[in-house]
């Protein structure tokens, strides 16, 4: 999708695994791109199996290039809230450490601010029953991950499908936004 207007922006989210976090983005319209990567540690240039080890630093995320004029940032905030388990501090479902932490990694005031808003209104709709741990921290440098975990989801369905189903997560989003009915989960 090219985007109408002068500028792009880019988002950064972590929610567990990236595998999971693509395509909820990837289908809203204004969507540029989605890339797999890792942010917010130390290490430079981490590989996959660096990051899993849990000694880098660094959480799964993506990175999402998005046109302003047809998407905004606070769209893409209500789109990470409700993909995630924003109580969860030690991980993402089936996923453990923080590594698989959610975080938004803010990449300028103005996003910084949506976030902090939007995270204060999903506290105060009364919807979770424990305190939000989700991270909203500033951006550090995004390394895409290898290429074979580039849009996962559509290149291995199968697999991705027996891991998501397995993971959770899915079971949680239905429950927890099963009365929201511009949310669908598989």
């Amino acid at each position: 999708m090219e985007p109408t207007g002068d500028k792009i922006q880019k988002a950064i989210f972590a929610g567990g695994c990236f595998w999971c976090m693509e395509p909820p983005f990837r289908k809203l319209p204004g969507v540029i791109a989605v890339v797999s990567g890792y942010t917010g540690g130390t290490t430079p240039d981490p590989t996959y199996q660096e990051v899993c080890s849990g000694t880098t630093g660094h959480a799964e995320a993506v990175e999402i290039t998005f046109d302003p004029q047809t998407l905004s940032y606070a769209q893409l905030l209500e789109v990470f809230w409700k993909n995630i388990d924003p109580t969860d501090e030690g991980g993402q479902f089936v996923d453990r450490g923080s590594q698989y932490r959610s975080a938004i990694f803010y990449l300028d005031e103005e996003q910084q601010r949506l976030a902090e808003d939007s995270r204060r209104q999903l506290e105060q709709s009364g919807r979770f029953q424990e305190p939000i741990k989700t991270e909203i921290v500033p951006a550090t440098t995004f390394y895409p991950a290898e290429p074979y975990h580039q849009d996962y989801c559509n290149l291995n369905p199968v697999r991705y499908q027996i891991y998501r189903q397995g993971s959770g997560r899915d079971r949680f989003l239905r429950k927890v936004w099963e009365d929201d009915k511009g949310v669908k989960h598989p």
